[in-house]
């Protein structure tokens, strides 16, 4: 069964927000994708729905949350760690594995190709072409305890 690792829907420009970039939301493009993520995601029965806790992350699965009764787990590890390291923490490895299976993660730009890069690294088969747009989706399957493959979804086509 997958864990389903989603990028961030569409948020305002960084250098155009004024204020802490934690707090920068999703655009109204943003939400629509983040509605249709919901709608695709909801049918395949998620069991829990991890974020980073910046706002753009949490605001993407939110509407997820709301379809299927759940709450938005925050977790520190999934935020942005940018060009500082290029792989990610073992702490964060380690909770990706732990997560059950259909579990939904949210994080950024530079953290879910980090964690592709590092599962690869681990011997993980990517199929298909990387998708690190935003609102772009990597599907990871495991073969027992152990994530084997990864594919990506394109973002959902939005107005």
């Amino acid at each position: 069964m997958p864990v389903y690792l989603v990028r961030h829907a569409k948020a305002g420009s960084r250098n155009d927000f004024d204020g802490d970039d934690r707090d920068r939301p999703l655009t109204n493009s943003g939400r629509q994708q983040a509605a249709a993520l919901a709608a695709r995601l909801a049918a395949l029965s998620p069991s829990v729905i991890v974020s980073s806790p910046y706002r753009r992350c949490v605001e993407t699965v939110e509407p997820l949350a709301v379809a299927i009764g759940s709450e938005v787990r925050l977790e520190e590890m999934l935020g942005e760690f940018f060009s500082e390291r290029s792989q990610p923490e073992p702490g964060l490895m380690k909770l990706l594995h732990s997560l059950p299976d259909r579990a939904v993660v949210c994080s950024h730009g530079d953290v879910i190709p980090a964690i592709v890069n590092a599962l690869e690294d681990r011997g993980v088969h990517i199929h298909g072409e990387p998708q690190w747009q935003k609102a772009s989706v990597w599907v990871l399957e495991r073969d027992g305890k152990h994530f084997a493959t990864a594919s990506a979804w394109p973002p959902p086509a939005v107005d």
